[in-house]
């Protein structure tokens, strides 16, 4: 059972957290080329995603409870939890300042008149800023995860 949940969380790690990592960037982009129904699209998928990558931590949990007494891991074992502050957040930048700033900016980009959308919308800082402050908090977790210091 402690293998199948380890592979739970490593699974959703790379197909749920990953995504809710890389999809603003994509969104960034969307922003530059003035798409706002892309732009609107990928922020509500970056939402989904986030809430989904709850099962990763969920999961983490469930394997650190599983794995063997000689590790001697709990909640308050450094790295496990320098990770979940980490995690928690990266989870919250995407969902309190990412998601909303780019809902903000394709609503601004919907309600420019035809071709006259501006070329970095309002938001365009605080998304670029807090999705890269997210990505490397996410990658920080990958290192404490690996190296388990």
């Amino acid at each position: 059972m402690d293998t199948l949940i380890s592979i739970l969380h490593v699974g959703t790690a790379v197909f749920i957290v990953g995504p809710m990592a890389i999809i603003p960037m994509t969104g960034l982009r969307a922003l530059r080329s003035g798409n706002a129904a892309q732009v609107k699209t990928l922020a509500t998928s970056t939402m989904i995603f986030s809430w989904l990558s709850l099962l990763t931590f969920v999961f983490g949990f469930g394997a650190m409870s599983m794995a063997p007494d000689e590790y001697n891991l709990s909640f308050t074992t450094p790295w496990i939890l320098w990770s979940a502050i980490l995690y928690v957040i990266a989870f919250l930048l995407n969902v309190i300042v990412v998601v909303p700033q780019m809902r903000k900016a394709a609503a601004q980009i919907a309600e420019a008149p035809e071709g006259a959308a501006p070329a970095k919308p309002a938001g365009y800082g605080a998304i670029a800023a807090s999705n890269g402050i997210s990505s490397l908090l996410l990658v920080v977790v990958v290192v404490l995860m690996i190296w388990k210091p």
